[in-house]
């Protein structure tokens, strides 16, 4: 089958090409249904090989491009992967799918940027793309607070990858090695890939950069209430304690679970009013409370995991405004979540000592390296292959 390329061929009369992009919780079905396109066509793409199986597994973001011959779908399009392209074309009444692999160059970029004003307006300045910056913000997240903590004058080094094809950047790989200065305290992580072909990010140490507990579990706009066995109550005008931490937000703004845990409790409750309880072993419990609504189908018993969305800021309940209140507990007894000594964090095994080594210390050699703001340090070109530094 001849590669298709929109981009350059011209098509003949009657011949369109379109695009589609693909939504958070979409599937190909949807996706069709949204374009005008053909439910028996669908079946007829599913049904042309075993590589049409990368169609049910879409992440939001992927464009599907796809042929209308007088008014017809003749072919589809979609890149799985930057060195993967999945062509499917109309054969006669049946359709035929093949993938194939494209040559594309990894170039590791370093940049370095200092904080003027905000992390996303500084990190944009020096080059960073919005994706990258919120990869920096989820390594630190455990160790900077980057809503109430960040100052002018911090400080970031970051190596990542960039893939070109035909000498157009196709897209943006992983952060390999970074670097962020705060407040005078530097924190310096590196990815590495374990043996099973898990990958995270520690710091040089070998000390896992990801910690039991998230300190905050959402992207907040400031504390409306601190922890405190005294306060007010805005609405009962009487002195209770407040034990936990109010965190203001715009209304369905997305609440994460700080741990992995187990949901004890998914419902209202009293004042809090929509409410998740989560248990994180036999020690930890949070409580998020004054939800606008659930995640999907949240309920007792459900498996979360760190960072999952669990529901949604609201003011249900005794609340004057959208905000969450987060409570975390210990041992059953109530801990200010903004102070607590959270668990330590997990290092690297020492039949993994060796492997993590070799990985980090290019890595962050070439993180040290005096360098403008910009720089690409390194260029590799194979046929489908990541760049030597992430196996």
């Amino acid at each position: 089958m001849q590669p298709l390329d929109p981009a350059r061929a011209a098509p003949p009369p009657g011949e369109v090409w379109a695009t589609a992009t693909v939504r958070p919780g979409d599937n190909l079905s949807l996706i069709f249904k949204r374009e005008n396109l053909s439910a028996k066509t669908l079946d007829l793409i599913m049904d042309s090989g075993p590589d049409s199986a990368l169609l049910a597994k879409l992440r939001p973001g992927q464009k599907i491009q796809y042929q209308l011959t007088g008014g017809m779908l003749t072919a589809l399009r979609l890149e799985p992967s930057h060195w993967e392209i999945l062509e499917v074309r109309r054969v006669g009444e049946t359709f035929e799918s093949e993938l194939r692999k494209t040559d594309v160059v990894t170039h590791v970029q370093k940049v370095t940027g200092t904080i003027t004003d905000s992390l996303f307006m500084s990190g944009q300045r020096a080059g960073l793309t919005d994706p990258l910056i919120m990869e920096l913000i989820s390594i630190y997240a455990w160790d900077v607070d980057f809503a109430l903590e960040v100052r002018v004058g911090d400080s970031f080094k970051v190596l990542y990858e960039e893939y070109f094809r035909d000498g157009k950047r196709v897209g943006v790989g992983p952060i390999l090695a970074a670097e962020f200065a705060n407040q005078g305290k530097s924190f310096r992580s590196v990815r590495f890939t374990s043996t099973d072909g898990h990958s995270d990010y520690y710091a040089d140490s070998g000390m896992a950069m990801r910690k039991a507990f998230l300190r905050t579990p959402l992207n907040f706009t400031r504390i409306s209430s601190t922890f405190s066995l005294g306060r007010r109550h805005p609405i009962l005008n009487s002195i209770r304690a407040h034990r936990g931490v109010d965190y203001a937000a715009p209304q369905g703004t997305p609440i994460k679970a700080a741990g992995d845990g187990t949901v004890v409790y998914a419902g209202s409750k009293g004042g809090y009013g929509r409410t998740v309880i989560l248990r994180h072993g036999s020690k930890y419990n949070t409580l998020y409370a004054h939800l606008s609504r659930y995640a999907g189908s949240l309920k007792p018993g459900d498996r979360v995991q760190q960072g999952k969305i669990i529901g949604y800021v609201g003011m249900s309940g005794l609340a004057t405004g959208p905000h969450l209140h987060y409570e975390f507990q210990v041992a059953g007894v109530h801990r200010n979540p903004l102070t607590v000594d959270l668990p330590k964090a997990e290092s690297i095994s020492a039949n993994q000592w060796e492997r993590f080594q070799q990985q980090a210390a290019p890595l962050l050699a070439q993180l040290e390296l005096s360098a403008p703001a910009r720089e690409s340090i390194v260029a590799m070109g194979e046929t489908g292959t990541k760049g030597p530094f992430v196996h």
